[in-house]
């Protein structure tokens, strides 16, 4: 069986670049891209070798420098120099994954022909890709407008024999690696490094890891506020669609229709209600989650926009005979989408906190802080002072970055997106959100316990069974900073298999 994905024009879909990553999947071009890559490269020459008035970024300098004219003789340097100059990012390296879903993402969009880029160029990123060498980049350093300048230069200094990568799980120097190929150094051609340079890949290769993760934890956040209704023993009326039905949001739907499917066959959610009404963190689970779902699908629809689009600049149009100079590297969707999914992520933390507390209230039937001899025992108090802080921060990390822009390039790059800082702050914000979740499944599985002899669903059930295989019922006191490691680790390994995607 071929497990190879062909790159082309069809449409890369969010969940076509799951089953790529999920399934590792190597990469190749198909004959349509390379026709398309190669037409471009030869146009681009053709023109060059006649064309004496400047063209941005092929034979001038850059930024404010647009407007110093470079002779033929030294357009391959002036891409070398780009690279080099431009790699100076900083701070906490890139997660690798999302270094592979930004070479991934940076073949996807110079492969439509409208860069001038190479065909050996792109065959060496994807040799990169193919081979997991994955380049060191930084997360700090990309304003997210003339592209991800630094990160993409980073990711850009291998093909040039510089800089860093991982390589069988080590960090060395590229030359060992590139002995180990046989590779030799990439010349960049005319435009090459701008069009390597110029682009969203950062941007978007976290806002795509970070969609197929929050959805993910989207599930998991009605699965889990599920077992904390039926821990409550809450009430299912208004879960039922006739409420939702009458304001109709997409997400609000969906959510309440899972919510009921989950809680199917319970004998705890059957059983005669004392009290009237359920807090808001039970009772408004569709309405809450619905809006983070709705929030998260606009992010998803911005980023399959953004994975199936050329953002390096100038861009060549064959056709028309034309190379213009434009700003689709400029990240503005990406960082609205990616403030707007950071805070629709940080409220699904904020109410799961909610009804942790709830939990340990000592309501319903509950003993304080669910744990037998309360007092001798602090059972699970402080858990919900973790789950509290991290909500804390995540309100704090929700704060957008998208409006800021600082000048940049003597005033030439005057208005920037700040997509980049949003982007890493959105990752630590979803992070945060599993670990909150996870500590909300560790209470109210706890608390669950003391409905016995009563049972929810069958599907709740074999959940919490699974889950108490890794975590077992606190019966005193413990180092409880275990449990939650095994907690988190536990929905990191369980497999859903409904459509995540479609359902956000």
């Amino acid at each position: 069986m071929d497990n190879t994905h062909y790159i082309s024009t069809e449409i890369l879909s969010i969940a076509i670049l799951q089953e790529i990553i999920d399934k590792g999947k190597t990469l190749a071009l198909s004959e349509e891209a390379k026709v398309n890559i190669q037409k471009c490269r030869d146009y681009l020459d053709t023109k060059m070798a006649s064309h004496l008035e400047p063209i941005y970024g092929i034979n001038t300098g850059f930024g404010s420098l647009c407007n110093v004219k470079i002779s033929n003789d030294n357009l391959s340097k002036l891409q070398e120099n780009l690279v080099k100059s431009h790699s100076c990012g900083t701070g906490e390296e890139v997660p690798l994954e999302i270094v592979k879903l930004m070479l991934l993402l940076k073949i996807q969009s110079l492969s439509y022909g409208h860069s001038g880029i190479q065909l050996q160029t792109v065959e060496r990123l994807i040799d990169l890709y193919n081979n997991d060498v994955l380049p060191v980049i930084y997360t700090q350093g990309s304003l997210g407008a003339s592209g991800d300048l630094a990160p993409l230069a980073h990711l850009s200094l291998p093909l040039l024999g510089e800089g860093e990568v991982y390589f069988e799980g080590k960090k060395v120097s590229t030359e060992v690696v590139m002995q180990q190929f046989g590779w030799q150094p990439i010349v960049l051609k005319s435009k090459e490094g701008l069009a390597l340079l110029n682009g969203t890949q950062f941007m978007s290769a976290y806002g795509t890891y970070i969609t197929i993760k929050a959805n993910k934890l989207s599930y998991f956040a009605d699965l889990i506020a599920s077992v904390s209704l039926e821990a409550f023993d809450g009430r299912i009326e208004p879960f039922s669609e006739s409420i939702h039905f009458i304001r109709p949001h997409k997400g609000q739907i969906i959510t309440a229709k899972r919510v009921k499917s989950f809680l199917e066959g319970s004998q705890i959610i059957k059983q005669e209600k004392i009290h009237v009404q359920d807090p808001y963190s039970f009772r408004c689970v569709p309405q809450v989650h619905g809006a983070s779902k709705d929030a998260l699908e606009y992010g998803q629809k911005v980023f399959k926009t953004e994975i199936n689009s050329v953002t390096d600049n100038p861009n060549i149009f064959i056709d028309s005979d034309e190379i213009i100079s434009g700003g689709n590297f400029h990240g503005q969707p990406l960082a609205l989408a990616l403030d707007f999914m950071a805070i629709a992520l940080a409220e699904l933390g904020s109410i799961s906190e909610r009804r942790t507390y709830q939990l340990i209230s000592g309501s319903r039937n509950l003993p304080a802080f669910l744990v037998d001899n309360p007092g001798l025992n602090s059972g699970l108090m402080i858990p919900q002072y973790t789950a509290a802080s991290i909500a804390s921060q995540n309100k704090q990390l929700a704060n957008p970055a998208s409006i800021d822009s600082i000048v940049s390039s003597n005033g030439q790059e005057d208005h920037v997106s700040m997509g980049a800082n949003a982007a890493t702050k959105a990752l630590r914000v979803v992070d945060n959100l599993e670990r909150i979740l996870a500590i909300e499944l560790m209470t109210a599985s706890q608390a669950i316990q003391y409905r016995r002899p009563l049972e929810s669903s069958a599907f709740i059930e074999m959940f919490i069974k699974a889950y108490r295989d890794i975590v077992p019922f606190v019966q005193e006191d413990r180092v409880l900073h275990y449990d939650i490691a095994k907690s988190i680790t536990f929905l990191n390994s369980f497999i859903i298999e409904e459509d995540l995607l479609t359902m956000a």
